[in-house]
């Protein structure tokens, strides 16, 4: 599992990377997460990273599949939590986080990925991750098929810490 996040992080950074000749650095794996650190032209980038330890759909193909926490100091930016689904989805679609009892339903969605749609619930999100044990993310790919992905929350609190600490969150 933390060999296709490396993989999968690393081809999502490196057209950053090779303008800057400077890769990720890992700063740990901790449970099914591990924490990253790089500086771009803006300054230091701190990011956390998850595979779902289950993934449901009737597809018959399906691209890389991730969490994403990003902390970017320069820009005043922390807590930014993004999930890329593997497949585009659906236009005008939404998708739903279950964290325990607490659901978020106000996800936006753009070609792969999905965001939060305001600071508040960024932070949010990632306190119920901080407490919780899983995460099953639902979304809906542009041929309209339904998607379930259960990730596992052992080790967030950990490597929330480390990122937060090597960029100065607060």
């Amino acid at each position: 599992m933390k060999k296709v996040i490396y993989v999968i992080l690393a081809a999502a950074m490196l057209p950053v990377c090779q303008a800057l000749a400077a890769a990720p650095q890992v700063l740990g794996e901790y449970g099914d997460w591990v924490a990253y650190y790089y500086r771009d032209s803006a300054g230091a980038v701190c990011y956390m990273a998850s595979t779902p330890k289950k993934d449901e759909g009737k597809y018959t193909k399906r691209g890389d599949i991730y969490a994403v926490i990003t902390h970017r100091p320069a820009e005043k930016s922390f807590d930014v939590v993004n999930f890329n689904a593997g497949y585009e989805f659906k236009k005008g679609s939404t998708v739903t986080v279950k964290i325990g009892a607490q659901t978020f339903d106000n996800l936006f969605t753009s070609n792969d990925k999905a965001w939060a749609t305001n600071e508040k619930t960024d932070k949010d999100l990632v306190t119920a991750m901080k407490r919780g044990s899983r995460m099953v993310v639902h979304g809906t790919s542009a041929r309209g098929t339904q998607t379930k992905d259960t990730y596992s929350l052992t080790g967030f609190a950990s490597a929330y810490k480390v990122i937060s600490n090597k960029c100065n969150a607060k």
